[in-house]
């Protein structure tokens, strides 16, 4: 019985990875129409901290879920009002090397580094640089970031 288990397994497990919607992903390149899209909406939200665009509020799926560097969580609403307010501007806020990697028509990974200048919990301005991960999920027509993952590192400027 158990060999048979074992058999029935290693079969089903054949199927999954043979199966047509296991794909491997591709990286797109800067000109690539999809790319272009993303890359300009990371960019928008990126600039919001500094400008206080309303990109959020678009880029931003509505069950969007984010994780800051320092563990916590934050939802759509929070980082819409984190862009906004006033009293956490920042500046010089700029992206280096996005790269946009496909799977599939409607998932896209992200990933990146941003640089701003910003003020720390002790009110302390300095700069802050961020490794970034953003999963983009394509649903009714529409591109938008359904997760994102940032960590900190110190910056070499």
């Amino acid at each position: 019985m158990t060999r048979t288990l074992v058999l029935l397994t290693i079969g089903f497990m054949g199927l999954y990875v043979s199966a047509p919607g296991n794909q491997q992903g591709r990286w797109l390149s800067d000109e690539d129409a999809t790319a272009k899209l993303i890359l300009d909406g990371e960019e928008q939200w990126d600039e919001a901290a500094c400008t206080h665009n309303k990109s959020p509020e678009v880029v931003l799926a509505d069950d969007f879920l984010g994780t800051a560097p320092d563990g916590s969580r934050y939802g759509k609403a929070e980082e819409i009002a984190g862009t906004q307010d006033r009293a956490r501007s920042a500046s010089q806020c700029h992206q280096i090397g996005p790269k946009v990697r496909l799977f599939g028509d409607s998932v896209a990974m992200v990933y990146g580094e941003a640089f701003s200048i910003r003020k720390d919990a002790q009110g302390i301005e300095g700069p802050r640089c961020l490794h970034f991960t953003d999963t983009w999920l394509k649903r009714n027509g529409k591109w938008q970031v359904i997760a994102a993952h940032d960590t900190q590192y110190p910056c070499k400027r």
